[in-house]
């Protein structure tokens, strides 16, 4: 009886160790796990799919706009992302919690966007979905005007400047989603947590959003507590 519970225990152990590890969600060859959603792929002959591999890197082409979404659903996680702006600085982001695509402006899906636009990396846009920080109204605007549709103040501002890196070379970014926070890290600066999020799980979503991104690295690691 006792090696059968020692077993167990150990099995159990092992389990949990695997549960922990991180996995790269791109494998460095192809976009395996991924699916696009370009809309002007559905109407233009031709229109290319903005999301390609090239020298071992994941790269956005921003344009035409879209989304390349994981097939899998995620929650409880670690995703740590660094990238770069491959030309000029320009607009690009990560969305988590993704679900209903389209629902924004026949473009955005359900979701909330942790931003990399340059010079913003790590605002929150509120995608359909909502999500709350500490000193609102300083960060969002007045309270009359906050939504999570078109034409609403949909935007939360970080809490540092400076700390993204020259264009050109690469950043790291650190998001944490437990339940139904959010935190956020640049270059090791702490630039946003959200919390009391309306979603706690979903699909992981890069966007094409006017400029060329590349990707080096897209790593997952599944937590049970958020970090200091």
């Amino acid at each position: 009886m006792k090696k059968v519970v020692l077993l167990f225990i150990l099995v159990a152990i092992a389990t949990s160790c695997v549960s922990q590890k991180s996995r790269s969600l791109f494998n460095g060859k192809d976009l395996n796990g991924w699916h696009s959603d370009i809309p002007e792929m559905d109407s233009v002959p031709g229109a290319r799919d903005p999301f390609i591999v090239r020298d071992g890197m994941l790269v956005s082409l921003g344009t035409p706009g879209g989304h390349l979404i994981t097939d899998d659903i995620y929650k409880n996680f670690r995703l740590e992302v660094e990238y770069r702006f491959a030309g000029e600085p320009g607009n690009c982001g990560v969305l988590v919690f993704a679900s209903t695509p389209r629902s924004l402006y026949k473009m955005f899906p359900k979701s909330i966007e942790v931003q990399m636009m340059h010079e913003n990396a790590g605002d929150f846009w509120c995608i359909v979905e909502n999500i709350e920080v500490d000193n609102m109204v300083e960060r969002r605007g007045p309270k009359s005007e906050w939504g999570i549709t078109e034409g609403k103040k949909r935007r939360i501002l970080n809490l540092t400047d400076g700390s993204e890196k020259p264009v050109g070379e690469w950043n790291s970014m650190t998001i944490e989603c437990l339940e139904n926070e959010v935190k956020v890290w640049v270059n090791g600066d702490l630039v946003n947590h959200g919390y009391n999020a309306t979603a706690s799980s979903g699909q992981i979503a890069l966007q094409a959003e006017g400029s060329e991104v590349e990707f080096r690295k897209v790593v997952l690691t599944p937590i049970d507590q958020l970090s200091d």
